[in-house]
């Protein structure tokens, strides 16, 4: 089995160096962006099999790169945000724009990954 591609939108460097360790010892390919903007630039060449972001970046948020994917690009490709700022209403709107997850800042690694692979798993399903 080929390993899956993650890409990690995370303009917190400690933050992604830390997932990007934890994801990559569990065998996913992580590309590191670190803003909104460099996203958006990636996904017109390459599609992830899954993407986790977090809300809040530099140019193009989270939020934003949700409904882009689900309305542009017309993408099913899992997402999951991540934040500091996960009051009821923000959760609520990410899901109901398309984001598969949502997990409140600080996050633990082995939450995240468990999440990854269920939403992973759901796609090969579907």
């Amino acid at each position: 089995m080929k390993p899956k591609n993650l890409l990690l939108a995370e303009d917190d460097p400690m933050l992604a160096s830390l997932l990007k360790f934890r994801l990559e010892k569990e065998g996913y390919t992580v590309t590191l962006m670190p803003d909104g903007k460099a996203v958006k630039e990636c996904l017109t060449t390459t599609l992830p099999d899954a993407i986790i972001s977090d809300v809040m970046m530099p140019y193009f948020s989270g939020i934003e790169l949700v409904d882009y994917l689900r309305n542009e690009l017309n993408s099913k490709i899992p997402i999951i945000l991540i934040s500091t700022a996960s009051n009821e209403e923000n959760i609520i709107n990410a899901l109901k724009m398309g984001a598969n997850d949502f997990l409140a800042k600080p996050i633990s690694p082995t939450e995240l990954l468990i999440r990854v692979n269920r939403e992973i798993e759901r796609q090969q399903i579907s």
